[in-house]
């Protein structure tokens, strides 16, 4: 089951940057993993519109789209092993959507078929990125049945 990452902005920094990369890596064991990057808008009236167009149009009609958002309910490292082998059963690719620093359009909100907090917490997005691909990388490690410490 093919898994993206759609971000707002892009990782600035090395530190952030090696460590998406080394998720990355690890992944290729488990499932395709695709990281889709849109600009992130300067702040003003219509950024975070703009900001969720550019998103929208990445997304396919038969993606399961997931929203982090800092309201929503969050799952520990097995409640998300569970959901992606729920998802494997029905194939489509999902789609985990990382806002930027104004967070997600509503029309973006709308499309999402499920909102995920990863913590009550504010988070910044690059490092937002970094813990949701540790947690996929987790929970795959977790549905093979493979140790991964606790």
């Amino acid at each position: 089951m093919p898994v993206a990452l759609l971000c707002a902005g892009r990782l600035r920094e090395k530190y952030w940057q090696d460590a998406a990369a080394e998720y990355q890596k690890r992944m290729t064991r488990y499932s395709k993993l695709e990281i889709i990057e849109v600009p992130d808008q300067p702040e003003g009236p219509q950024a975070m519109k703009k900001e969720g167009e550019m998103m929208l149009s990445h997304l396919r009609g038969d993606d399961y789209v997931v929203a982090l958002c800092i309201d929503a309910r969050a799952m520990d490292s097995l409640q998300l092993a569970a959901f992606f082998r729920e998802r494997e059963m029905l194939g489509s690719r999902v789609v985990f959507v990382i806002g930027g620093s104004l967070g997600l359009h509503e029309d973006v909100l709308r499309r999402a078929d499920k909102k995920l907090s990863m913590s009550p917490m504010t988070f910044p997005h690059q490092l937002a990125r970094v813990m949701l691909l540790e947690q996929i990388y987790r929970a795959h490690k977790i549905n093979a049945g493979e140790r991964y410490h606790k």
